[in-house]
């Protein structure tokens, strides 16, 4: 099969760059770039596993080459052992910060995994006062508002889940961790197995938002299940969405934002080129989703390199990309002030590229 690909020039990448953006499904640990890693290795005096790259080169190749989501979450877990101070934690997520902001990326609402660190002996509030400070200096230094998501690692049992959930009430009470979600291995782990952790966090703290990685691995039942037991108002990846009819009438209708990651997709098999993705359809039949990176120092692409392969793929106008932008804006968990500064800011860049721009 041909497959199509749009030119994507200077003016179309320049419009793309200052298009304002809201990123929802980036994992601050898949943002740990191998020179990033080396360095907080040796400062932290850890010696990483033999069969691990020896240099940065060798972990670029290595990124270029996953089997699948578990060959990568294999070498991804082995990279956070480097994680140890709050300082590491900070110095992760402001080199994101930084990336994203200079991606034209002016919300970020990002993961972390605090299973992955308490293993290790890490405690909670290492990890989360390194993050947090990070969160407000960003917000000094560039200007970007960013919220942090707490995940579960769904291979662990929920027992451990309910337990971390307790532990961190009160960075929720505090307005610190805005989020709940769920990933790591999509199969065999099905959200019901959840259901408990997330009514804990329900009750607790009804206004907190919810979502839960499904329809990556898995099938649409995943996304289904996920909105039913689990009651989030997003779904992460969810491209198995398009398995369903009835599920894509669902997700229109409750305006339920897909945080899809193309070269992640990529990356790990799920399709073998960007224009496989069904995101032409998902448009078509307006359910709303955003366009994320996952886990850009594993994938090969940031915010904007992602942007740039959608249009590579789909070769959408001004008008598709505005409201994209805008579903972004309009699925965030930021404030509706906030919202409306970044929906003016989407006006002004569309109307300045409006003339330009002929697709």
């Amino acid at each position: 099969m041909t497959i199509t690909k749009y030119e994507c020039d200077d003016c179309m990448k320049d419009f793309l760059k200052q298009l304002p953006k809201c990123e929802h499904h980036v994992h601050l640990e898949g943002t740990l770039e191998p020179n990033l890693l080396f360095k907080l290795a040796k400062r932290n005096h850890i010696t990483l596993p033999s069969n691990f790259p020896k240099t940065e080169e060798e972990c670029r190749e290595r990124y270029n080459n996953f089997a699948d989501l578990q060959d990568f979450l294999d070498h991804y877990y082995i990279g956070m052992s480097v994680l140890i101070k709050e300082q590491d934690f900070y110095d992760l997520a402001m080199s994101y910060f930084k990336k994203a902001h200079d991606d034209g990326c002016l919300h970020s609402e990002v993961f972390f995994d605090p299973q992955g660190h308490l293993e290790r002996s890490i405690e909670l509030k290492t990890v989360v006062s390194g993050f947090h400070k990070a969160c407000i200096d960003a917000n000094k230094k560039f200007g970007t508002t960013n919220k942090l998501i707490m995940c579960l690692l769904r291979h662990l049992p929920s027992s451990d889940g309910l337990k971390v959930i307790q532990d961190s009430k009160k960075y929720y009470q505090n307005n610190i961790i805005h989020g709940l979600g769920l990933d790591s291995s999509e199969k065999p782990f099905p959200p019901r197995l959840f259901e408990n952790c997330y009514n804990l966090i329900h009750k607790e703290f009804p206004n907190v938002g919810l979502t839960a990685h499904a329809g990556e691995e898995g099938n649409y039942k995943y996304v289904e299940d996920s909105l039913n037991l689990l009651k989030v108002t997003r779904i992460d990846h969810g491209v198995n969405s398009k398995q369903s009819k009835k599920l894509m009438e669902r997700l229109a209708k409750d305006q339920t934002l897909l945080t899809i990651c193309p070269l992640s997709n990529v990356k790990l098999q799920v399709v073998k080129d960007v224009s496989e993705l069904p995101i032409s359809l998902f448009f078509n039949k307006n359910i709303p989703f955003s366009i994320n990176s996952d886990d850009p120092a594993y994938f090969g692409g940031y915010i904007l390199e992602n942007y740039i392969a959608v249009h590579e793929s789909f070769g959408f106008g001004v008008k598709e990309w505005k409201q994209i932008s805008l579903n972004g804006i309009n699925g965030s968990w930021c404030s509706e002030d906030r919202k409306k500064e970044l929906r003016n800011k989407v006006d002004e860049v569309c109307e300045k590229f409006g003339k330009l721009i002929s697709i």
